[in-house]
């Protein structure tokens, strides 16, 4: 099996008080806690073992999920005294996840996404990519979108910059950045057919990726995508189904609202 990681550190600011005396991963939706819908859907796709990282009140998350028994698999718990950020977080965790390539779910999160659907993503890595990145439509809270996908599935940056070409294309040799620079006719028509669209939080990574990332220090996840992006290393899809960002306290509510109607 491939193990998988579930990002879980975060304070959760927006969410307070809800979060002053529960991680938000553990705030209820639909009966049970947001991170539990996850590991359910990870263990059916035949992930395993789950890593979780966590920071504040992480004793809560390990006191309510033990060692994974009751979800039949093996949890494993990347302990920090300060959350490390996306990227700080995954490099720290390295040991425990024990693999090149793995998944890496927000815990912050809810969508319908099959979690089976990343065997393929993973295959894709091996191939000589650094990370898959699932992508969503942009919500009303982020208008403006993350990155952009092409047809062919390659994500750029939202900036619609044209990064070289693989070695292999000797025609890709310039890069655009908005509506400067100059660019192969095939460029352009890529910049037409893109989509901005909003990163969902759910991700295959190559270790490969934080070979730079020092374990235990601070380190954000874009920059290091949008370096693997100028070098065409970063592949994407587009899932049109349910996927929240549970950010505050009333996407909370909408969310447990409509998952209460849908179980009766």
């Amino acid at each position: 099996m491939n193990p998988a990681m579930i990002l879980a550190a975060g304070r959760g600011e927006r969410m307070r008080p809800l979060t002053d005396h529960t991680p938000k991963p553990l705030l209820p939706v639909g009966g049970k806690p947001l991170i539990v819908w996850h590991l359910e859907k990870l263990v059916k796709a035949g992930f395993g073992p789950i890593v979780i990282n966590h920071s504040h009140l992480g004793q809560d998350l390990e006191a309510v999920l033990g060692r994974g028994a009751a979800f039949g698999t093996e949890i494993r718990y990347s302990r920090e005294a300060e959350a490390l950020e996306t990227a700080g977080g995954i490099a720290t965790a390295l040991p425990l996840l024990d693999a090149d390539i793995f998944p890496v779910i927000n815990g912050d999160i809810f969508c319908d996404y099959d979690f089976a659907r990343l065997a393929q993503a993973i295959e894709n890595i091996r191939l000589g990519h650094l990370a898959h990145l699932v992508l969503v439509d942009n919500p009303p809270h982020h208008p403006q979108g993350d990155f952009v996908l092409s047809e062919e599935g390659r994500v750029s940056d939202k900036e619609l910059r044209l990064t070289p070409h693989p070695p292999e294309d000797a025609n890709g040799l310039s890069e655009v950045q908005g509506a400067r620079g100059r660019a192969h006719p095939r460029d352009v028509e890529r910049l037409l057919a893109a989509r901005t669209l909003t990163f969902s939080g759910i991700g295959v990574y190559h270790s490969g990726l934080f070979a730079r990332t020092e374990a235990g220090r601070k380190a954000a996840l874009a920059p290091l995508l949008r370096a693997a992006m100028a070098l065409g290393k970063v592949a994407g899809e587009h899932y049109t189904g349910r996927w929240v960002d549970v950010g505050t306290p009333e996407r909370l509510r909408e969310l447990d609202q409509a998952l209460s109607e849908q179980m009766y």
